[in-house]
């Protein structure tokens, strides 16, 4: 549990403004728990993660002061942008963003609650799927939704993902799982608050992102686990013509 508990979020304060900048710094360490997952299929959703923190930080360094909070951030672009608001600047970075952190607490917190396949319990797909359906299903569109089902049948095994999770420290799960509980508290609580700004200041955009095209970008190909469960009619690769 390494990786999650060296860069804890900070307690939310009692008027539940979140600091961008200790906000920033936390969540900056949070991309590499998608290699943990093993599959080269959810390398996209690091990468938009990732992507969406250096464009909210670049808004935010212009001027510190007047971006203190996350909440600053969304009143002042929709006072300088107008009609285009909430479509551009940091405000759709933080969007977007904020999908992909819910898709790990909800993964963790299932994970947690010990949510499982009883036939196949040392699987985590059960989790993944809840995450994935919770969190980002509703704005992708078909392709995007197939891909990320195949990436489900090479998610690695529970054992494997805590002890990757964990950066191969000597600890028993049930000692991770504390310390993801841990970590969940404060992580869980600034995700909400974030979800219930950008409903308060109607800033949630529900568009789907219908292309694949950048998911080109990094995987080479989709690999399954195999059995009688598996899609069918899946191309191996994204280089198959069945994509074109």
């Amino acid at each position: 549990m390494a990786l999650l508990a060296e860069h804890l979020l900070k307690p939310l304060p009692a008027d539940k403004q979140i600091e961008t900048g200790p906000f920033l710094e936390a969540v900056s360490h949070l991309p590499p728990f998608f290699d943990c997952l093993g599959s080269p299929v959810f390398t996209p959703i690091k990468a938009d993660i990732s992507g969406n923190i250096t464009k909210i930080k670049a808004v935010y360094d212009t001027n510190p002061a007047k971006f203190r909070t996350l909440q600053n951030i969304l009143e002042v672009e929709k006072e300088m942008y107008g009609a285009e608001w909430p479509k551009v600047g940091a405000t759709l970075a933080l969007m977007w963003l904020k999908r992909g952190l819910r898709f790990i607490q909800v993964f963790l917190q299932s994970i947690c609650d010990g949510e499982r396949d009883e036939n196949h319990p040392n699987l985590i797909r059960v989790n993944a799927t809840k995450a994935y359906e919770m969190a980002l299903k509703k704005y992708h569109g078909w392709i995007v939704q197939k891909i990320f089902q195949a990436a489900l049948y090479a998610a690695p095994y529970k054992s494997d993902f805590l002890k990757a999770l964990s950066k191969g420290q000597n600890v028993t799960e049930e000692e991770c799982l504390e310390k993801v509980r841990l970590f969940l508290v404060n992580y869980t609580a600034t995700i909400d608050v974030i979800y219930e700004m950008y409903t308060k200041m109607n800033a949630e955009l529900n568009y789907k992102v219908d292309s694949f095209s950048n998911l080109r970008n990094y995987l080479p190909c989709v690999f399954f686990r195999g059995g009688e469960d598996e899609p069918k009619n899946m191309p191996c690769c994204l280089n198959c013509p069945s994509w074109r």
